[in-house]
């Protein structure tokens, strides 16, 4: 696997372009998160697109491919049910295997370029760092996985997902908390719900123990796992 510790797409290249590294230094969530990956152990990856008419208002399409792609490619490795956690971590039970940070840079109203960076735990079984719930493929099957196996078996999947008609409806029918009232918690104050859906816009939709329901853009609400 090759070390590149960045990727840089020229402006003047308009090809697909996947770069993989064995170790980062300074992993990157969304926000000021940070994602431990011991070396030589976990896939880290960075996919460049280009999608073609997706427009800026309907960019969660992207979330939704990419999300529903991991959890088709952890399937075949891991027997547990493998859930979306809104918007685009995968989960196993209440554990993390999977972090997807996408950047999305826009001309006009339309995406033009796409960088999906991806963390995935696959062989590593101790994490050290301050990370709630983290989990691995290789805790959850006992044996370790070929890493670039994993990553051609992804890039299958992606490229899958990209023509499914019905991503919108998968991506639905792997929500983690879907099923059942759960805790949430939106400025300080904590609540029960179910998640019932999210909008084209990639709003989160929950329905409370009235069946009202409350819409939530990210970072406005806050799952409420127990560690």
């Amino acid at each position: 696997m090759k070390e590149l510790i960045q990727l840089h797409p020229s402006k003047e290249t308009q090809h697909e372009m996947v770069v993989v590294c064995d170790y980062q230094t300074a992993g990157r969530g969304c926000g000021s998160n940070s994602w431990e990956a011991e070396p030589g152990k976990n896939l880290l990856m960075s996919v460049l697109m280009h999608p073609k008419k997706v427009s800026a208002r309907t960019q969660f399409i992207i979330t939704q491919i990419v999300s529903v792609a991991l959890c088709r490619t952890l399937a075949k490795y891991i027997s547990d049910p493998i859930e979306i956690k809104w918007p685009n971590d995968i989960y196993v039970g209440d554990k993390k295997i999977c972090g997807v940070l996408i950047e999305n840079s826009i001309a006009g109203r339309r995406i033009k370029d796409c960088i999906i960076g991806i963390g995935l735990n696959v062989n590593q079984t101790e994490f050290r760092s301050d990370a709630p719930n983290p989990v691995s493929i290789a805790q959850l099957t006992g044996k370790e996985i070929d890493r670039e196996e994993v990553l051609n078996t992804f890039l299958e999947e992606l490229s899958k997902q990209c023509e499914n008609r019905n991503i919108h409806h998968d991506y639905l029918r792997k929500m983690y908390r879907r099923n059942g009232m759960y805790p949430f918690e939106t400025e300080g104050s904590r609540f029960m719900a179910r998640v019932a859906g999210v909008n084209d816009d990639g709003r989160l939709m929950l329905e409370d123990e009235d069946g009202i329901a409350h819409l939530f853009r990210f970072k406005e609400v806050v799952f409420v796992i127990k560690h």
